[in-house]
């Protein structure tokens, strides 16, 4: 049996057009054309314009599904669940069998599974013994498509695989591909999966040991001085990097169970590395970035270890969040102030300096029935000029790391110097906890970070936690089932195996 998807390769105009300018003049090259094949990548530029276009592509997916769409829904941010007549009300009951969710989740699994061979051709070039890679690109290329085809699978795997704990891990639930081949692979277990996933990273990680991100931060836009280097080695925040590599790994071991690794990974190979007396690599934002009229930097892109770039973002916002959408298609709190009584704004955040409130504003629309006033979420509203933030849509960040070394810490004091550390850098004072509370108060920064970002949920998974933050009542909690948190496998994959 063969998957119905084919391998098309999505292949970059350059490297420079990449970041600088449109991203939507891609070529499609069939993989069967085995001459333009080896023509692409018999140079450094070839390999470079590929994995380029892995990345772009990676915008079908995770820009308005796995980031600040669909996922997020499900992760009970907005007011949704308790709106029979709302545009988005299948995915906030997690209603899997109707038609435009199974939709979505078929979309999911066939352009992730159709990526990661892409990636493996890529993967397989890079090694093969007519290789047209050098050894300065060779291990930033590589380190980066392992990295790319781990962080896929471990996503399908958050999704479709289980809520992971010592029962479940040999459950059955997914393939890992590792192959350009389009030849059905066997379902593996979750353990299987993960211990594949934390394989790819850990390779990935000790070929990207000599990022330049290390020495020489993530180098936005800066090019050699006589202009002869180009652009490859820069804008590491928008390519998984040595740090971003790390925090993922840090990632996989926690929804492993492994606390004890992620943590050291997350202390001692990025907090205790990324700011020394020459260099910080990711600058905590500051009120003067957050406040900047027209361009103000909601994103906090200092921190961003790993982003999407889309230049359409704007068309995501439109679509989601703008005022002038209808109540039944908006994703917004409930609520209809930022500090009335039944504001989810107001609950939500516990410091009304907190710079993560800003992102909110009330605004008025016209509708048939009049009037109506609600919030809006700002996060990824249009900005003037030509920052790179105005493009990013974040995926993994600084602030997660501080909050898995403050989950992993067996010390009180050592978790909330971690917390403070981030809620001095958002403008709120600092908390307290007991050893019982701890977690709670992990869990509401958590919240307050990843809003937009697609993480919420599969913290919550990670947790199986059965009451999470309401998004239909201010101050609630939501009572969700755990067999609302697995994902099942889509038909299409249903059909090609049974």
């Amino acid at each position: 049996m063969k998957r119905k998807y084919g391998i098309n390769f999505i292949l970059g105009v350059s490297t420079f057009l990449f970041f600088m300018s449109s991203c939507s003049d891609w070529l499609e090259v069939k993989m069967e054309d085995g001459i333009m094949e080896n023509t692409l990548f018999s140079t450094n530029e070839g390999y470079m314009t590929a994995l380029n276009g892995i990345y772009t592509e990676l915008n079908n997916v995770y820009g308005s599904t796995l980031s600040m769409g669909v996922i997020d829904i499900m992760a009970q941010y907005y007011n949704v669940a308790n709106n029979n007549d709302h545009t988005y009300i299948n995915y906030a009951t997690y209603a899997y069998s109707e038609d435009n969710v199974e939709s979505t989740s078929a979309s999911i699994w066939s352009n992730m599974y159709s990526l990661i061979a892409n990636t493996n051709v890529l993967l397989e070039h890079c090694d093969a013994s007519d290789a047209g890679i050098t050894s300065k690109y060779y291990p930033i290329v590589k380190g980066e498509a392992l990295a790319l085809r781990a962080m896929m699978h471990f996503d399908l795997l958050r999704l479709y695989g289980p809520i992971y704990n010592e029962s479940s891990a040999s459950t059955l639930c997914m393939p890992y591909q590792e192959t350009s081949k389009k030849d059905i692979q066997p379902l593996l277990s979750a353990r299987d999966v993960l211990d594949k996933v934390i394989r790819d990273l850990e390779s990935a990680a000790d070929l990207l040991k000599e990022d330049p991100i290390i020495t020489e931060g993530v180098k936005d836009a800066k090019a050699s001085d006589d202009g002869l280097e180009s652009y490859d080695f820069s804008y590491r925040q928008l390519r998984l990097n040595y740090y971003a590599v790390k925090a993922l790994l840090a990632r996989a071991y926690l929804w492993k169970g492994d606390k004890a690794t992620a943590y050291k990974i997350a202390k001692n190979d990025i907090i205790d590395k990324i700011t020394t007396a020459d260099l910080t690599v990711f600058p905590w934002t500051t009120k003067e970035a957050v406040e900047m009229t027209d361009k103000e930097d909601r994103i906090f892109s200092s921190e961003v270890f790993f982003s999407l770039y889309n230049m359409k973002r704007k068309n995501l916002y439109d679509s989601y969040f703008d005022p002038s959408i209808t109540i039944t298609s908006r994703l917004t709190f409930v609520g209809s102030g930022i500090a009335s009584s039944d504001s989810k704004v107001a609950s939500f955040y516990d410091d009304d300096n907190d710079y993560r409130k800003k992102m909110w504003s009330v605004e008025t629309s016209e509708e048939e029935s009049g009037v109506v006033t609600a919030l809006c979420f700002n996060k990824y509203k249009e900005i003037t000029g030509t920052s790179t933030y105005r493009y990013m849509i974040p995926l993994i960040r600084l602030s997660e790391v501080y909050l898995i070394a403050a989950e992993c810490t067996d010390d009180l004091d050592e978790a909330l110097g971690y917390i403070n550390e981030l809620r001095l850098h958002r403008n709120c004072a600092n908390t307290s906890a007991t050893v019982e509370t701890i977690q709670d108060v992990i869990t509401k920064e958590f919240a307050r970070e990843m809003i937009g970002e697609g993480q919420l949920f599969f913290y919550y998974k990670r947790h199986a936690m059965e009451q999470i933050i309401s998004g239909v009542k201010s101050s609630e909690k939501y009572d969700m089932l755990l067999s609302d948190y697995v994902w099942p496998l889509p038909k299409i994959e249903q059909d090609e195996r049974y």
